[in-house]
């Protein structure tokens, strides 16, 4: 593999390369299938190349003093660790989640949360794995991802500088993709800190550096691939006023076609650098120039 790029499924991520878009479905579908199914006709009519899921053990991920705290639900009062099973898939819903991505023809893989769901996860066989920002610093959890073979994508919000020379130190910068990020949802702009992606192009040159954004707007997630990230990740939902805490971060299926189209229309746009007379430019050319070049 050339240095600097990762392979994704049928898909060449790093720079130079088409934009690699993923649409976060996460845990906005609420438990239901039929409404991930539909996020997934979302994504695909956006132009997504892959969707995103997120995948927990809720016993290993809910700290057991928070089992019996019960909360108010669509479904009706209940403890925070049946709400926790209400809204995650098992083998059944994942199977149909898999065979549909396959006739939509679109990727998708999980942010794992724990160890158990990533050898849930590799009987589906995912084209990658990623890591959430608040598994940075889950050393076990990284490595457990990484030792699949497949490539592993990481988010660095809520992290500082040596929590993430710590993780990257702990899985090795090959077949890695860093993602900058910050945990605010939804975050506001001036909390955004594009200039991270220089940062971490700079320090690791090696990688494909992209954006996991949660702001409400679109144009910071443009100003990153101006920036020269690689892959994008936002949230993505049906509607914004649904049921659950990613929804507000969230954007809605025609806000997300608008999103892939400009990502699209920017990296079409950036050219090589190297300056020329365009063909489109001859007729104002002739028209316009009143005086020859001379050429010394």
């Amino acid at each position: 593999m050339k240095s600097g790029y990762v392979r994704i499924g049928n898909h060449l991520v790093g720079d130079g390369q088409r934009v690699f878009v993923i649409a976060e479905l996460g845990i906005n579908h609420n438990g239901s299938l039929e409404i991930a199914k539909r996020m997934i006709d979302g994504a695909v009519l956006a132009g997504c190349d892959a969707v995103k899921f997120q995948k927990r053990t809720p016993e290993a991920c809910v700290p057991k003093d928070q089992w019996n705290i019960e909360r108010d639900t669509p479904w009706g009062r209940m403890t925070y660790l049946e709400y926790r099973h209400k809204i995650e898939f098992g083998v059944e819903q994942y199977a149909a989640i898999d065979a549909y991505c396959r006739e939509r023809n679109v990727q998708w893989f999980a942010s794992c949360w724990d160890e158990e769901s990533v050898d849930f996860l590799e009987q589906f066989e995912p084209p990658c794995y990623k890591a959430a920002s608040a598994s940075l610093t889950d050393v076990a959890l990284l490595k457990k991802m990484k030792s699949t073979g497949r490539p592993l994508m990481i988010s660095t919000g809520m992290s500082t500088m040596e929590e993430i020379i710590a993780a990257v130190e702990a899985v090795g910068e090959d077949n890695l993709c860093i993602a900058h990020s910050t945990s605010a949802y939804p975050c506001p702009v001036d909390a955004l800190n594009l200039r991270m992606i220089h940062t971490l192009k700079g320090r690791y040159p090696e990688c494909p550096i992209g954006y996991s954004g949660h702001e409400t707007g679109l144009s910071p997630t443009w100003a990153a691939v101006a920036m020269g990230a690689t892959f994008v990740e936002r949230h993505l939902t049906l509607d914004r006023a649904m049921w659950g805490t990613d929804q507000a971060a969230s954007v809605e299926v025609t806000g997300f076609h608008k999103l892939v189209g400009n990502i699209r229309d920017i990296e079409r746009s950036m050219g090589d650098g190297v300056k020329r007379v365009h063909e489109s430019e001859l007729p104002s050319r002739k028209k316009l120039r009143r005086v020859a070049s001379v050429v010394q």
